[in-house]
């Protein structure tokens, strides 16, 4: 990996979390490309090589990361597509709900071009994603292991071997976090309903969700087991477990994530109609 170039089409808020983690993992910041239009800011930041022209930006480079937006992502794959080589570099896409076929006919149908679609969230920022990824048809074993190493940069990665299962997991950890941010201001206001200062609400309740989470990846156990673990019969955790089960929470979890789902699997369609 450490002898790879890795050109970064788009600068935004993804791009730069992962240029800061490999940088941060001991990749060499001249082996970084960025193109944007205006690329200052994050050249500035990391103090990678930088372009506002796409094709000037992956020539001779090894990995290309897609990180533009899923509305503009056709016409730029298009225009990256008028000057690849025989032997095309891998292609990451970080684009959310752009499929692989629609991937391949943009950049080039009649090329054998190894491509992996990631879906990582916003969590990249503390180097905490949960990044999915999922491997095209002319992925080597080598690309697998450099795009897995790049995504490890800013968190998990795992792969997934069926296509269709990116629009759960943009459902599930794509979008989870906001509804972990939700729980967490719910959590919040009602503890200040109950008297405790806002500063203390909010202390407490970070404190909590992250121990929460710390001791849930550090157990080789379930949710549902450590849950058990804490609700006492009879005490105050089974109480207000039982409010939110007998509330339906379940149901709304279904169906929260169902309708993120078939969201991604609209806005797929409208994007691949380009």
């Amino acid at each position: 990996m450490k002898n790879s170039t890795i050109t970064f089409i788009g600068g935004g808020n993804m791009a730069s979390c992962l240029i800061g983690g490999l940088i941060e993992t001991g990749f060499a910041k001249e082996k970084i490309r960025i193109a944007d239009p205006h690329p200052e800011p994050i050249a500035a930041q990391f103090g990678v090589r930088h372009y506002t022209e796409n094709l000037t930006a992956i020539d001779g480079t090894d990995v290309i990361v897609l990180a533009v937006k899923p509305q503009i992502l056709p016409d730029v794959a298009k225009y990256i597509a008028t000057a690849l080589p025989k032997k095309p570099p891998l292609f990451i896409s970080i684009a959310a709900g752009i499929s692989m076929a629609n991937l391949e006919r943009w950049l080039g149908a009649n090329q054998e071009l190894p491509i992996v679609r990631v879906m990582p969230n916003t969590a990249a920022l503390v180097q905490s994603s949960a990044s999915a990824l999922f491997a095209g048809q002319y992925v080597s074993d080598v690309q697998r292991e450099l795009a897995e190493n790049i995504l490890r940069a800013v968190g998990l990665s795992l792969w997934v071997e069926d296509e269709i299962q990116m629009d759960t997991i943009t459902a599930l950890s794509g979008s989870g976090p906001a509804y972990f941010f939700l729980i967490m201001e719910i959590l919040e206001k009602a503890a200040i309903n109950l008297g405790l200062p806002q500063e203390s609400a909010r202390l407490l309740t970070l404190q909590t969700a992250f121990g929460a989470a710390k001791m849930a990846l550090e157990s080789n156990e379930d949710a549902a087991t450590l849950r058990a673990r804490v609700t006492s019969k009879g005490g105050t955790t089974e109480k207000a477990i039982n409010i939110l089960e007998t509330g339906g929470l379940q149901n709304l979890f279904d169906d929260a994530l169902q309708a993120a789902q078939q969201q991604a699997i609209i806005l797929a369609k409208q994007f691949g109609e380009q």
